[in-house]
């Protein structure tokens, strides 16, 4: 996926806020990219627009090197809660998802079944959401992402509203996960260290109006387990990008300006 100089103002006149500045990003085939970035600066916003749920004022999506800018359906998103729909079972939940995408009834089954067994919830399958912990429902959430024939996943947040114990295990499975399908994956987090974990790549974003401010690459081997935060390059780049986070004084956004010239 390619993202060009997008752009985003709600409101007019007075009223108005400018909430995207020209973002610009890339997601290379099977890359998981992290965005980070204060809170309000536009993360879900970009994310509606690259699913064409909005409208971009400026800029263009490009995904599997076709314009679809303003389309819906042609990414896999994750939303911060899991979103399951309470009248129908969870079998029933990831059947429709794949449905919609256009799998036969039987082929829907079948995978299905498949994969609540490969995720631990095949006794599950026929309960209701309102029976499964928050971690439970975000496994779910994320099968119907995963299931999806789309070749881009975008995860908003999934795992701020879990406790600290399950987020790390939610981490941990979807790496597991993930190492297996090598899906492109651009995520949204507020996490230093949940991206450091996950990514092999990581876009901050400035506050809004937001624009790229850093783009790094993460150079920490894979697979990744809880002893990475043992790593002294782990925990230098943590500070690295906890600096990158600080509200910007008018000298360090012309620094950051300047970085990003000489990156273009």
């Amino acid at each position: 996926m390619e993202l060009e100089g997008i752009g985003k103002t709600f409101g007019r006149g007075a009223k108005a806020r400018a909430v995207l500045g020209g973002v610009s990003l890339t997601v290379e085939e099977g890359e998981f990219v992290s965005l980070l970035g204060p809170s309000g600066s536009g993360k879900t916003t970009l994310f509606q627009i690259i699913g064409g749920l909005e409208t971009a004022d400026e800029g263009a999506v490009r995904i599997a090197g076709e314009d679809t800018t303003g389309q819906t359906g042609h990414i896999a998103y994750m939303p911060q809660q899991a979103s399951l729909l309470p009248w129908k079972t969870v079998a029933g939940n990831i059947e429709l998802a794949l449905a919609v995408a256009g799998r036969p009834k039987g082929e829907a089954k079948e995978l299905t079944a498949q994969w609540l067994e490969r995720i631990g919830l095949s006794a599950y399958a026929a309960s209701y959401p309102d029976v499964l912990s928050g971690g439970m429902q975000q496994r779910v959430s994320f099968l119907r992402a995963l299931l999806s024939p789309q070749p881009l996943m975008c995860l908003d947040e999934p795992f701020g509203a879990l406790d600290a114990l399950t987020r790390l295990h939610m981490q941990q499975w979807l790496l597991s996960l993930w190492e297996e399908n090598r899906r492109s994956v651009l995520f949204v987090t507020h996490s230093i260290d949940e991206a450091l974990m996950l990514s092999d790549r990581i876009v901050v974003l400035s506050g809004a109006p937001a624009a790229v401010i850093r783009d790094i690459r993460v150079p920490l081997g894979r697979p990744r387990s809880g002893k990475l935060w043992t790593d002294p390059l782990f925990n230098e780049m943590k500070q690295q990008l906890y600096e990158a986070l600080q509200p910007q004084s008018g000298e360090e956004r012309k620094q950051a300006a300047a970085w990003k010239e000489g990156r273009s």
